[in-house]
């Protein structure tokens, strides 16, 4: 029973993280996008995208939408890896850091962790 708890509440705390990096990464994403688009576009199209993924993840979350959960968290961490990757081979790419550039170190590497953490407390979880 406690087990049950405990993992309810990682599930939430999981569900949680990931609905507040939604709502700052879609804010950080409009305004960027509106007010400093000019300063690195590239940079601010992908915060709207990762935005994007972050709500997908959330809800599949919620929803206990294991397989979608799963995919969107698969794909997430592919894109942290990948523009990671990008910005250490190419940093005149992002002149400006991103949540995603350089694995996510300037936010604790918690873009890179959230995916891997997410996918290890969903790797036991049966779909809806």
């Amino acid at each position: 029973m406690s087990s049950m708890r405990q993992e309810r509440g990682i599930g939430n705390l999981v569900i949680a993280v990931y609905g507040v990096f939604a709502i700052s990464a879609t804010v950080r994403a409009i305004y960027q996008l509106v007010r400093r688009y000019d300063e690195a576009p590239l940079a601010y199209w992908l915060s709207l995208f990762s935005a994007l993924v972050y709500i997908v993840a959330t809800i599949a979350l919620a929803k206990n939408n294991v397989s979608l959960a799963k995919n969107t968290l698969i794909f997430e961490l592919l894109g942290v890896l990948t523009v990671g990757s990008m910005s250490l081979l190419v940093p005149k790419i992002f002149d400006h850091p991103t949540v995603w550039s350089y694995f996510g170190v300037g936010y604790g590497f918690i873009p890179l962790l959230l995916p891997i953490f997410g996918l290890w407390w969903i790797s036991g979880r049966k779909s809806s």
